[in-house]
């Protein structure tokens, strides 16, 4: 079948692709170097609808190419090349047309399709360039990647080979193309690191420093600068120099580099990355056609499982339904928020303190009960700027703004007397935040919205006292609150719409992805993961051996360990919402002796270091009292995956989140949980376990699965 044929019948499998056009032009290059074709690539939208590849998009390339492929054959160009639309070059594959592929055959011609394209790049009479001009990602880099020759923009913010991260491999010639490039090192750690580094971006400079690119320039002129490059190397004037690609040992120590990382990563539970690096593997040859043919194969395996589906299902999550929360009030009732309390000056408090400074560049104003707890929250803050300026990422003016606008105060009344938000994260207990709130409400103007940063406690029982409840919200954040996006805004039994938007309105000027959330234990996130890890610790309490338990959720390929994840946590608060859960829910969450021994021992984890690698702490182990229950890995991981589909459905039963959707949402955006898993419940539903303890799925089947 022909590459038109093939496109053809892709294209009526995607009748709704945002189409693509090439669009070729002809110019005269400097220095008589001689007439130039130019194809630029555009969408006809503008930079917020990055141009993109589908069947209809490839095809229309493939007929600019096929104009330039005749006038190269008869001499009337000395030479094509690709660039974009202003600030994007192309950002790959459209993943809503691999979303619909339904059958083997289809994906492996979209594979076919885009290779057979893109290869007539290699093949032109005359040399071809690529100008890495904005965005490029995916297919946007592999295009480039076709050409003889690139040129990046130094302005250029966003370069990737995001496809593992998703499921895929880079399918269009990355894997087999980058490495013949740059050497098999190098390519390891953009195919591979960056991907699975939550799809870490590289910068124009990079690009240019990897040997990606054969040149950069600055944004202003960038095209121009390019194409007098061009001509400089068209005329002979300038000879485009790369090093020696270490083919041997180094080439196989990247391989086996690459596969401990993805190891680390996700255990071999997603299968994509070491697709990608059998193929770097077999390409040591630089046999760039049999490259190609292992790429198409592995590109068709992936789009029909369900690990790439979990991951444009987690994709569009995240791009999507992040930014158009569900259950959210009308944004006209919002109020504007001109100043900002913060009730306590620990570390949670500063760097709450910090991010709504940064992002509302408000004046924030911290108390505390001493001066001295102020004066350091405040030095936190100031600190923390100082780095943000040495690091470039603000210059003195900002940072002296910045510092300006923190202050800290000992008395609420002078602090918060006219500030519209005020949030409080103080300790963890009810009768201190009702206490603290009731201070507030006697000071804070009546316009003023009350925010609670509690992880567990009850948000409506927090207001029951104040003369005022309807404006007060739950505001939890997750820790690191500059890394984690999640903000699970909690609506009260009385808390009116006009407190909600103006919470969602905030969220979203803190460029936080905020999820409402019903005031009920835990929330979302720290229910979950209580169930989680409460299931872990009953089984090591029953007698399975502490490895054996790690171990068992080795497959879901989590970001970290559950016993490292209490680390991180702390074993106090684990045990205070595990606490407050058995409270709530005592048939379903226990409360571990061990772990309350642990904490009572002023313990920071199961775990020491000396090694290297952690190690049971032998003071944990003389700890520890078990029974004489000991279960395999795979019981245990049943019981586990079992015990949350048990509580998810209960959850969702509870209207806890409006759907299913919302729980993936905030694992993935809260805790870090995998896009290939989905967050947990298109797993869940692909493993069987939600019909066995459910009785049905949490998504309709072609909801991050194959459609039937």
């Amino acid at each position: 079948m022909s590459t038109a044929e093939l496109l053809k019948g892709a294209a009526e499998l995607f009748p709704d692709e945002v189409v693509t056009q090439a669009h070729v032009r002809h110019l005269d290059l400097p220095a008589g170097a001689g007439r130039f074709a130019l194809i630029t690539l555009d969408n006809g939208l503008d930079h917020t609808k990055p141009t993109t590849f589908g069947p209809q998009s490839l095809a229309n390339l493939d007929a600019a190419l096929a104009q330039v492929e005749a006038e190269a054959a008869e001499g009337a160009i000395v030479g094509v090349g690709v660039t974009g639309k202003p600030f994007i070059f192309a950002v790959g594959a459209d993943l809503k047309g691999v979303e619909l592929l339904k059958r083997h055959e289809d994906a492996l011609a979209i594979g076919r399709g885009g290779h057979e394209v893109f290869k007539r790049l290699a093949t032109l009479a005359v040399p071809t360039f690529a100008y890495y001009n904005g965005a490029a990602m995916g297919g946007g880099v592999e295009i480039g990647l076709h050409c003889r020759y690139r040129t990046v923009s130094a302005a250029l913010p966003a370069f990737s080979l995001p496809e593992v991260f998703l499921g895929l491999v880079p399918g269009w010639g990355g894997c087999t193309l980058l490495p013949n490039l740059i050497g098999a090192d190098r390519a390891v750690s953009v195919v591979i690191e960056n991907s699975l580094n939550q799809n870490k971006q590289l910068k124009g400079a990079q690009v240019h420093e990897l040997g990606i690119a054969d040149a950069i320039f600055e944004g202003a002129d960038f095209l121009e600068q390019s194409l007098r490059w061009t001509a400089s190397v068209l005329t002979g004037e300038l000879e485009v120099v790369r090093p020696a690609v270490d083919r041997g040992e180094a080439w196989d120590q990247a391989v086996a580099r690459g596969r401990a990382f993805a190891d680390s990563k996700v255990h071999g539970a997603a299968p994509a990355a070491y697709r990608a690096l059998d193929i770097i593997a077999a390409v040591t040859d630089g046999d760039l056609q049999a490259g190609f043919d292992a790429e198409d194969r592995a590109l068709a395996d992936l789009i029909m499982g369900g690990e790439l589906r979990s991951g444009i299902y987690a994709f569009n999550l995240v791009q999507r339904r992040a930014k158009r929360p569900v259950g959210a009030p009308d944004k006209a009732l919002a109020r504007p928020v001109t100043k900002v309390g913060v009730v306590g000056a620990g570390l949670m408090a500063s760097q709450l303190a910090l991010l709504f400074l940064r992002r509302l560049e408000v004046p924030v104003v911290l108390t505390d009960i001493d001066q001295e707890r102020i004066d350091k929250g405040v030095g936190y803050v100031h600190a923390e700027i100082d780095k943000l300026l040495l690091k470039s990422r603000i210059n003195q003016d900002k940072a002296n703004r910045l510092k300006g606008l923190v202050s800290g105060v000992l008395d609420k009344a002078e602090g918060f007397a006219d500030a519209d938000f005020v949030i409080e994260a103080v300790f963890e207990e009810m009768g201190v935040k009702q206490q603290v709130f009731a201070e507030v409400e006697a000071v804070a103007p009546a316009h003023a919205i009350l925010a609670t940063n509690t992880s567990s406690l009850s948000v409506s029982e927090m207001a029951s006292k104040l003369k005022h409840p309807e404006r007060v919200v739950g505001f939890h954040f997750f820790n690191p609150v500059a890394i984690l996006p999640l903000l699970e805004i909690v609506r009260g039994e009385r808390t009116d719409d006009a407190a909600l938007a103006t919470a969602f309105g905030v969220a979203k000027k803190l460029k936080k992805t905020a999820v409402l959330v019903k005031d009920a234990p835990a929330f979302v996130v720290n229910r979950i993961l209580t169930r989680f890890m409460g299931e872990i610790q009953n089984v090591i309490d029953e007698g399975t051996p502490v490895e054996v338990a790690e171990r068992a959720v080795e497959p879901l390929g989590l970001p970290m360990s559950p016993l490292v994840l209490l680390e991180l946590v702390g074993p106090a608060i684990g045990l205070h919402v595990s606490e407050t859960l058995h409270r709530a829910f005592p048939d379903r969450f226990t409360v571990s002796e061990n772990l309350a021994a642990v904490v009572a021992a002023g313990k920071r984890g199961f775990y020491v270091y000396d090694s290297g690698a952690p190690e049971l702490d032998p003071e944990v182990a003389a700890l520890l009292k078990q029974g004489g229950t000991v279960l395999t890995e795979e019981q245990t991981r049943a019981r586990v995956l079992d015990a949350v589909a048990q509580e998810i459905g209960l959850m969702l039963a509870e209207g806890v989140v409006a759907e299913a959707q919302d729980i993936d949402l905030c694992l993935i955006t809260g805790a870090g949980w995998p896009f290939h898993l989905g967050g947990l419940t298109p797993y869940l539903d692909r493993e069987g376990v939600s019909e066995r303890v459910n009785g049905k799925r949490f998504l309709e089947p072609g909801v991050a699965s194959v459609p039937a």
